[in-house]
Formats: C-alpha cells, sequence, structure tokens
C-alpha cells in the first residue's frame, strides 16, 4: 500500500489522491484500509518518507566514514547528493520517491515533516562539514547559496526521475554520473565570486 500511496502522491499531486482512491488502487476492498493501516493522510506520508529515509540515511552513514575530517567542499556536496541518488538506483526503475519528496520539500507544512523524517544526524554531520569548508561568505549569500543548493537538489532529481518514468532521454545514463553532474554544479554555486550590489 505505501508503494501504491507513493506513486499516486508522485504521478498526481500528495493533495489530489484521496485515501480512499489510494485503497482502492491498491486492491482493498475496505476504502477505509489507509486509515487502519497507516491513521491520518499525514501518517501515511510520515510512512513513505521514513521507508526511503533510513536507508538513504545508512548510505550516508557510509559516505561519511570515507570522507573523514576532508576540507573539500566537493566531498561534502557529494555527501549531501550521493545518497539520494544511490537509493533511487538501487530501486530500478521506476521510482517514484524524488517527485514525492519534491512535493513535500514545496508545502510550508509538509516540508517540517519531510525534514523532520528524513533528515537524520548524518545530514548535521554533513552540514557542518560543508560549513567548515566553505568561503567566508557574508550570511546573506550563504542563506541565499543553501536556498539555490536545496532547490537544485531536490527539483533536478525529481525531473530525471520524471524524464525516466516518462521514457524520456535524459543527459547522463545511470544515477552516479547524474548525481556527478549534480555535485559538480552545486560545488561551483558554493564556491562563485560573490557580487558587491553596492
Amino acid at each position: 500500500m505505501l508503494t501504491v500511496a507513493e506513486r499516486l502522491f508522485a504521478e498526481h499531486g500528495v493533495f489530489a489522491v484521496s485515501n480512499r482512491r489510494i485503497s482502492e488502487a491498491a486492491g482493498q476492498g475496505n476504502n477505509a484500509a489507509v486509515g487502519y493501516h497507516f491513521g491520518t493522510k499525514t501518517d501515511l506520508l510520515r510512512a513513505i518518507v521514513r521507508k526511503h529515509g533510513e536507508r538513504i540515511d545508512a548510505l550516508r552513514e557510509d559516505m561519511l566514514a570515507r570522507t573523514g575530517g576532508s576540507d573539500s567542499v566537493r566531498d561534502w556536496v557529494a555527501c549531501l547528493v550521493r545518497p539520494g541518488a544511490e537509493h533511487l538506483a538501487e530501486l530500478g526503475s521506476p521510482t517514484w520517491y524524488a517527485r514525492f519528496g519534491a512535493q513535500l520539500m514545496t508545502d510550508p507544512v509538509l516540508r517540517e515533516l519531510m525534514i523532520d523524517e528524513a533528515f537524520g544526524p548524518s545530514i548535521q554531520r554533513t552540514l557542518d562539514g560543508l560549513n567548515r569548508c566553505l568561503p567566508d561568505l557574508p550570511p546573506a549569500v550563504r542563506m541565499e547559496r543553501a536556498d539555490m543548493a536545496r532547490h537544485l537538489m531536490v527539483h533536478t532529481i525529481a525531473e530525471r526521475e520524471r524524464a525516466l518514468a516518462e521514457g524520456t532521454r535524459t543527459a547522463r545514463t545511470g544515477w552516479h554520473a547524474y548525481a556527478s553532474g549534480l555535485v559538480d554544479a552545486i560545488t561551483g554555486l558554493w564556491l562563485a565570486p560573490v557580487t558587491s550590489d553596492g
């Protein structure tokens, strides 16, 4: 039922899909099956995020063990980007989690749910490592670039997932290569010069 819900949310939108529709698509004779198994829709969303978040966190922990005390911005950006891409590669095709996650991250209330459930201790250690290596940026620029980097990470992965699901050609052939391009772009974003507006 979780997989069916994730697919429907990814393809049609979190708010456009009712619990009844999920139950029917999952072949449940009882239209209240989602409520019975998960409680509220919010509980269902949490369960989907948790299902993927645990594996992504484990992949990130492995990367952090190899990254150690690196002073390379690129290494820390890789620890942010690669675990999610590797997880999608492990799942095979089609996947729906990136599109599902992008929807949650663009809604103010659901974004908090995503952050609470998906971002374990490994994220904080990764961000601490990244912040230690970043150039001295004005606070407003640092905040702006963090928003840009998050947007790139969330939405470009979701767009690639959508292209794969639709059978559309993508710029790079695999998730590993795609993650490399994304790591390059986000690293460049963080290290770009700062223009003073006067």
